[in-house]
């Protein structure tokens, strides 16, 4: 997509807004994104359900990633049986992400053709990966939700409860922009919002959720106790229409404050969210050396003039390495 043929920038985009209420004792992260999305995804030309679900985990991985408080990374990885067999979203803090998908073009042809682009259509069935990493010398900590017919939204809050024990609420969504034009091609652009609220009262106990059974002679359970502030803010969640979240007109301070006003939020200074891959020529010549004879010499193709070389690609932002074989003899 050319640059004149790309919608302007937002002031309030590709920033993460930390956010606090103290009433109910939850605290969390607000994001819209536009241009960085938009520079990811145009490097792939992904068809527009890849695109979309591509976009959707980006959002959410920006909003985990951000919560990092040490030099390390966050990694959000799906392998599934799915039309979109695999999405890898790297986050690096304190503020930059890559990420990229891959997928079946025939599976994807045949699903739009079906009207089944929803994510968990589009995933199918298998896992998805959450990774902390704090560099070497350090273990990582990976937690796993399985995936079987449910969206991005609910495998994150799968994550939390079983793997962090933190009440947590996501929402997501992803929206398409497009201004026509007479006489000239349309603008086009993705916009991508979310929301992540987490429950943290002083008193742990109130974290708890205590299933109750019913009266004697009654197995049945009732629902669990939930304690009346994280239900409050819960419930104020839920009201957050998909528009509110990708309209970037509404900053996401604006839309804090039509959530929280009786409660008074408080937001904090926010973060920029950088397009920015970590692919290097040394990085990739190191690989390279770390690989058996074997495994370069099948790695060697020629160039127009007959020459013998290497060439990578990285899956991430598409930028080439090339190398002479000759440098490792």
């Amino acid at each position: 997509m050319s640059d004149k043929n790309k919608l302007p920038l937002a002031p309030a985009q590709d920033l993460v807004i930390p956010f606090q209420v103290e009433p109910l004792d939850v605290r969390g992260r607000a994001v819209q994104l536009g241009p960085m999305l938009n520079t990811i995804l145009d490097r792939h030309n992904y068809p527009q359900p890849v695109a979309r679900l591509l976009a959707e985990a980006i959002t959410l991985t920006v909003l985990l990633g951000t919560t990092l408080k040490f030099d390390g990374k966050f990694i959000l990885q799906t392998q599934t049986d799915g039309p979109v067999s695999m999405i890898v979203t790297d986050f690096r803090a304190p503020d930059s992400i890559r990420a990229y998908a891959r997928y079946d073009k025939q599976a994807i042809e045949k699903a739009m053709q079906a009207e089944a682009t929803d994510a968990p259509s589009l995933l199918g069935n298998g896992i998805l990966a959450m990774t902390l990493d704090q560099g070497k010398h350090t273990q990582r900590y990976q937690g796993i939700v399985q995936l079987d017919g449910i969206g991005l939204e609910e495998v994150a809050r799968l994550y939390f409860a079983q793997s962090e024990q933190i009440p947590t609420e996501i929402r997501l969504a992803v929206g398409e922009i497009l201004i026509r034009q007479e006489g000239m091609e349309p603008l086009h652009a993705w916009t991508a919002g979310g929301v992540m609220l987490q429950f943290f009262p002083d008193n742990e106990d109130r974290m708890r959720q205590k299933d109750l059974h019913g009266g004697d002679g009654d197995p049945d359970k009732t629902e669990p106790q939930i304690d009346d502030a994280w239900l409050e803010a819960r419930s104020l969640m839920k009201t957050i229409a998909d528009v509110e979240l990708t309209d970037v007109n509404l900053e996401p301070e604006r839309l804090l404050y039509r959530l929280f006003h009786d409660h008074g939020v408080r937001a904090f200074e926010a973060i920029p969210v950088l397009d920015n891959c970590a692919c290097s020529h040394e990085k990739v010549e190191n690989m390279l050396a770390g690989l058996s004879v074997e495994e370069r010499e099948q790695s060697i193709e020629k160039d127009s003039s007959g020459q013998p070389k290497i060439l990578v690609t990285c899956e991430f932002c598409n930028q080439d390495y090339q190398f002479d074989p000759d440098i490792w003899n």
